[in-house]
């Protein structure tokens, strides 16, 4: 596949859009085919999932995990889907599972298809790319594959600001990973990513989608996000949810009310109808090592 190592934000326009291919997969197709949701509801269904990268050795390997992902994502049918840990071929595999009425945006960590993606699935008939930009948590956001501030691996942000085709409006959506290991360099990171929406246009709502690598409520970061960002907590702020339980569980038993460190986060004035965090398994095979969260929203 050819590698595509931009490093700069691109606005998407129908002329453009073939150009972008692999970056922005199946994007020409899905936008000849685009249409709006038919059954007319308002709301907008966003997951955010750590995916676990694609291993062949099993327990627990992509080929006995990847009908259980299909059967979750046909089942929930989310209409944004911000993931982490990717891996091409993987990434690949999902989006031939979820079929023509989705596309998706994003670039391998080290740049084009190597490493692991941040990538963003998306419903063509509900959701239409504006802009995007990948940038990577370092000194030097826009070296590709820069690491300066101690991360264990490469670490990145994909967002896109979207047109919602029910709506009408629309707003921006960033998904991360923060580093698992260093807290610097989580709380440098979660500074430069809250910093960063100063180059959003102020008037449009924003969802944040990550794994944080630490737990809501009790870390350094999660206060930088929700403060620094100006950003609510989708969990917090819900009108209603499900059980609560630790959103990695590493294919052990699950926790109730343990450490949630897969948030979504928006911006004061998106109403979060209902929150949940996902234990769908079939067999006891799991999707992934973490737990799916999602929010249904309301702009």
């Amino acid at each position: 596949m050819p590698e595509f190592p931009f490093t700069r934000r691109r606005a998407l326009g129908t002329a453009a859009a073939a150009a972008l291919a692999p970056t922005v997969a199946g994007f020409a197709e899905a936008r000849a085919d685009s249409r709006a949701s038919g059954d007319g509801e308002d709301e907008l269904h966003v997951m955010s999932f750590n995916l676990r990268y694609a291993s062949a050795a099993p327990p627990n390997s992509w080929p006995e995990r990847r009908p259980v992902m299909r059967a979750l994502l046909h089942a929930e049918e989310p209409h944004l889907v911000g993931t982490q840990e990717g891996l091409y071929p993987q990434l690949l595999d999902i989006a031939a599972d979820l079929g023509r009425h989705h596309a998706w945006i994003g670039t391998g960590r080290k740049g084009g298809s190597k490493d692991e993606f941040m990538a963003v699935f998306y419903d063509i008939r509900r959701l239409a790319p504006v802009a995007f930009d990948h940038y990577w948590l370092s000194d030097e956001p826009y070296l590709i594959g820069s690491n300066t501030w101690g991360n264990a691996v490469l670490r990145m942000v994909t967002w896109i600001r979207f047109r919602d085709l029910v709506t009408g409006g629309e707003f921006y959506h960033v998904n991360t990973h923060l580093d698992h290991v260093n807290q610097q360099a989580r709380e440098l990171s979660a500074d430069l990513i809250t910093s960063r929406f100063a180059e959003f246009d102020a008037s449009l709502p924003r969802v944040v989608t990550g794994d944080f690598n630490v737990p809501a409520h009790r870390n350094p970061v999660y206060d930088a996000m929700l403060v620094g960002g100006g950003l609510v907590d989708t969990w917090d702020a819900a009108e209603r949810r499900s059980d609560a339980y630790a959103t990695f569980h590493g294919y052990r038993p699950l926790v109730p009310d343990g450490d949630r460190i897969d948030w979504i986060l928006v911006t004061p004035g998106v109403r979060t109808r209902y929150a949940k965090i996902n234990t769908y398994e079939r067999g006891g095979q799991f999707p992934s090592d973490h737990l799916p969260v999602q929010a249904f929203l309301r702009f």
